[in-house]
């Protein structure tokens, strides 16, 4: 091969490149203003707690004893999630509704997320904006960070309420080569942010639905699928960082150590229609014999959301128990 041809051959790649990676650039921005155009998280009625990390925005309704609840730990979820169920706790209790970290309507620092990034925010919020013991529901991958925080500290959280939490075998895995590899890729501008939408869009977000979230398909509104898609995308796609760490394992942690310390009345709510919700429940009441385990019929990932009014019964009861 001669010098100009190499030359000619550099000067094609190079244009081939550039072209690709600014067709990606385009596609990301087309991304970014379709998934928020809507706005379906307005933050107007919300307040700021202002974190060392980041500004975490949460919503405080009603009075009574003080009910926290904590969405799933997903780059397209956010309170959202616990809108029906808010409405209804906040007739007898304080309900603090928060966005997590990354997620929701609340700041996306790019940096590395871990399970104990979690334990800390949990703990700080309780103890700076609580100001007293309170009650938690929480939801899906949150629940170990939340019993994390339990045994570290046990004057934060009283009584807890996990709705289908996850493998504790899964949940133990650690980050593994490829994992970094997969990390450090989403990570990078541009093709990490095309990678990411092509993982994160409406038509995956509207599959996890129909497939895991919820049992009736025609009970899953276009409002819900337009909020899950604006959270996974707000403030530039930033969501992609949380996505990344969560993918490469950075946010699991070995629990089971945590189950024998904890002295918290435990209830744990699963969906029915899904066998893995209740065999990871079971794993966990054969650490901590003492949890509750019920079963809400025809859900799945999200009964708070499929079936608030039941949801809802369990839980009153739940809380209002003697301790």
């Amino acid at each position: 091969m001669t010098i100009l041809s190499l030359k000619k051959n550099l000067t094609f790649f190079t244009a081939l490149t550039g072209t690709v990676i600014g067709t990606m650039h385009v596609v990301n921005r087309i991304f970014q203003y379709i998934s928020t155009a809507d706005n379906m998280l307005s933050d107007d009625k919300y307040d700021y707690y202002n974190w060392r990390f980041g500004k975490i925005t949460y919503k405080k309704t009603g009075s009574g004893s003080p009910v926290l609840l904590i969405h799933d730990l997903n780059v397209c979820s956010s309170s959202y999630e616990f809108e029906k169920v808010c409405s209804k706790l906040s007739k007898t209790n304080t309900v603090y509704s928060i966005d997590l970290l990354g997620c929701g309507r609340s700041d996306r620092p790019a940096f590395t997320y871990t399970n104990f990034l979690y334990v800390e925010l949990i703990t700080n919020f309780i103890k700076h904006i609580i100001g007293e013991k309170t009650d938690v529901i929480v939801s899906g991958e949150s629940c170990p960070f939340v019993l994390m925080a339990c045994a570290n500290d046990d004057s934060i959280i009283n009584k807890v309420v996990m709705i289908n939490p996850p493998n504790l075998v899964k949940m133990a895995k650690i980050p593994t080569k490829a994992s970094k590899l997969f990390k450090k890729l989403i990570f990078t501008p541009v093709i990490g942010t095309f990678i990411y939408n092509l993982n994160v869009n409406k038509k995956t977000i509207l599959q996890k639905f129909i497939f895991s979230y919820y049992y009736a398909q025609n009970d899953i509104k276009e409002r819900d699928i337009l909020t899950y898609f604006e959270s996974s995308h707000k403030d530039h796609t930033h969501s992609k960082y949380l996505y990344a760490c969560q993918k490469s394992r950075y946010l699991n942690a070995n629990i089971v150590h945590c189950l024998s310390r904890l002295t918290n009345s435990i209830y744990i709510i699963v969906g029915n229609s899904n066998p893995e919700n209740i065999l990871a429940a079971n794993e966990y009441q054969n650490y901590l014999p003492s949890i509750e385990i019920k079963g809400i019929a025809k859900t799945k990932q999200m009964p708070h959301m499929e079936k608030p009014e039941e949801f809802f019964s369990d839980v009153k009861i739940f809380l209002s128990d003697a301790q």
